[in-house]
């Protein structure tokens, strides 16, 4: 299944924890904030200023999805 960006950010590291590398690659660096157990990859990439399209598409090419 693919990601997108409405997706919690917990979920998506529940059941790919070999994506924490992609989300640091890409920036987001708060994977064990407690937010992220309840905020979406969008939520967390605006507070973050960074490009959610860009960030789902990298962890998606790191899921050969």
């Amino acid at each position: 299944m693919a990601i997108t960006k409405e997706m919690i950010i917990g979920d998506v590291i529940s059941e790919h924890p070999e994506l924490v590398q992609t989300f640091f690659q890409n920036g987001m660096m708060c994977i064990g904030c407690p937010a992220s157990q309840g905020e979406s990859i969008e939520e967390a990439s605006v507070v973050h200023g960074l490009d959610a399209d860009q960030l789902v598409a990298a962890l998606n090419e790191a899921l050969g999805a």
